[in-house]
């Protein structure tokens, strides 16, 4: 590609900005140009955080999607996929044309910004609301305090205005001159960012090259429509400060859903550094309903608007779970069985169902590995500040996407045979604190018992799950889980019975859930422990593994 960057204005073509990891595992930058160029020896996007790496995955993708011209067929994508190949020439002939676009400090088409946004009263700004790792009005809470807040390199800059057009929290904004919705001088929340609403999922190959392909979903029936009004922000004239109307707003497609501008950005400073960034609010996007255009999120139904609507059924984006692992949610992330006439309370991403007709019509091959990825953010103080970012993957052959499949089956099963050991294990745990004389049950001491269990038997069913390929067997694989699941947990609670104290052992008399006297102590407590673990764990129970085990 001939480079023709202007080094005043940073060119996101031709500079290194991206953070990624390549095959012998070390960390670079390279330009965006450079991710299409050298995707197939890329590992993967690796930025700081991973809702940065999520985001701008995304921004190639519109990039990709465009150059490929939709795909416009499945044709088109598989002969892609068939090769392992990304239209190079055509991203750089495309990126060419578009050059005075992607300059971050452009005088007229600053990227991701408005080049003129300023407030009725201009004042000074700082960098600290650009930043998902400083909390806003706390500068003193992050390690950037100091000189790490008063100027960044515009490769940074880059990576976080990208960030903020994607997962940018709600609260009082600048109030940019030539909004209606201004006042006083202030604009008024209208929600976060579009992707933090997400419970975002993409599927990740053994290269960056394969990670775009299978995020790269084409113009197919039940996929993606064609609409000759959508179009990236790129293309587009540039924004003002207001809120574009709603007839011409969209998103009519996913090259205005990947590239909306939630927020009007104006960075300050230049290529010696980035010293400030005035964030005010953009274009409102209502998720009701998208999960036919957005391919990359967990969608629910929301019994509030159906009861408000009085329709059903209505769905949402689902943020994930930042409590517990995404293996103990699996079944949420698999593509759901037919559920008959009543619609599906849950819908897995489009890329992960997608990627299950592919298995089924062996396009993609069915030893393939593939590592799908959870991302997504939790915001707190009425969704003003960021408290947490979430990411968790789970590598899989793709047999287990497919509704019927014996593997997938297999695999879910196991992930309930985990729980039902581990509320044996919380049980244990209540009924020890009962015979030591306790009777309001604590129930930190149970959870305790659930953390470590779960610690113990998080990477043992990673590596359970990668390990099931098209030869397993679903039933001793299954039997072979149930009995490390039980070696795990019976460990657990033989330490938790060898520490119960002496009241434990003697125990005392109380009354149980259904009302009925019962003597708690320390023997009762390890018996129903072991009757609960045998119901929990049925194809590990009279083993030769199990008596070793309580012999020991």
């Amino acid at each position: 590609m001939t480079s023709h960057p202007d080094n005043r204005e940073f060119s996101l073509i031709d500079e290194p900005w991206i953070p990624v990891l390549d095959a012998a595992g070390e960390r670079r930058e390279i330009s965006l140009f450079g991710l299409f160029e050298q995707a197939g020896d890329v590992r993967m996007i690796a930025c700081e955080l991973p809702t940065q790496t999520f985001a701008i995955l995304r921004l190639a993708l519109a990039i990709l999607h465009r150059t490929t011209g939709g795909p416009p067929d499945e044709a088109a994508w598989q002969a892609l996929w068939r090769d392992r190949r990304l239209p190079v020439a055509d991203t750089a002939e495309y990126l060419g044309n578009l050059r005075d676009r992607f300059y971050l400090l452009h005088p007229k088409y600053p990227f991701y910004q408005v080049a003129d946004l300023h407030t009725q009263k201009d004042g000074k700004y700082g960098l600290e609301r650009l930043f998902a790792d400083v909390p806003n009005g706390l500068p003193f809470l992050t390690a950037r305090a100091g000189a790490g807040l008063a100027s960044i390199a515009p490769a940074e800059a880059a990576r976080w205005l990208v960030h903020c057009q994607a997962y940018d929290p709600s609260g009082i904004k600048s109030g940019a001159a030539g909004d209606a919705r201004v006042k006083g001088g202030k604009g008024y929340p209208i929600g976060v960012a579009t992707v933090g609403a997400l419970g975002g999922v993409h599927l990740e190959g053994a290269t960056l090259l394969e990670t775009l392909l299978l995020n790269l979903v084409p113009v197919a029936p039940d996929w993606q429509r064609a609409d000759e009004r959508d179009m990236p922000v790129w293309e587009r004239e540039p924004h003002g400060a207001a809120e574009e109307a709603d007839a011409t707003r969209g998103p009519y497609g996913l090259l205005s859903l990947y590239t909306w501008q939630p927020r009007r950005i104006r960075l300050f400073g230049g290529i010696g550094g980035i010293t400030g960034a005035m964030i005010a609010n953009g274009d409102r996007l209502d998720w009701q309903d998208r999960h036919l255009l957005e391919p990359m999120s967990v969608w629910g139904r929301s019994g509030p608007r159906e009861r408000e609507q009085k329709r059903t059924p209505i769905y949402l984006p689902r943020p994930h779970d930042h409590t517990r692992a995404l293996w103990r949610g699996l079944q949420s992330l698999l593509p759901a069985p037919p559920t008959g006439a009543e619609p599906a309370q849950r819908l897995s991403p489009m890329v992960v169902r997608r990627l299950a007709q592919l298995t089924v019509t062996g396009v993609v091959e069915p030893d393939f590995q593939v590592r799908t990825r959870a991302t997504s953010v939790t915001y707190g103080n009425q969704q003003a500040v960021i408290d947490e970012v979430f990411t968790d993957a789970l590598t899989m052959n793709v047999l287990l996407l497919i509704e019927h499949s014996a593997l997938r089956t297999t695999a879910v099963d196991a992930a309930a045979d985990a729980e039902a050991a581990i509320r044996a294990l919380r049980l244990l745990a209540e009924n020890l604190a009962r015979a030591a004389g306790s009777r309001e049950i604590d129930s930190s001491e149970a959870e305790r018992a659930a953390e470590r269990a779960y610690a113990l038997l998080d990477r043992a069913f990673r590596d359970w799950l990668a390990g099931l390929s098209p030869d397993s067997d679903p039933v001793p694989e299954r039997v072979e889980w149930q009995r490390l699941v039980r070696r795990a947990v019976y460990r657990l609670g033989r330490d938790m019975v060898d520490a119960a104290g002496p009241t434990a052992w003697i125990g005392r008399t109380g009354t149980d859930r259904s009302g009925r006297q019962v003597h708690y102590s320390r023997s009762q407590a390890e018996v129903a422990f072991h009757t609960g673990l045998a119901r929990a764990l049925p194809m590990a129970a009279g083993s030769s593994h199990q008596r070793h085990e309580e012999a020991a």
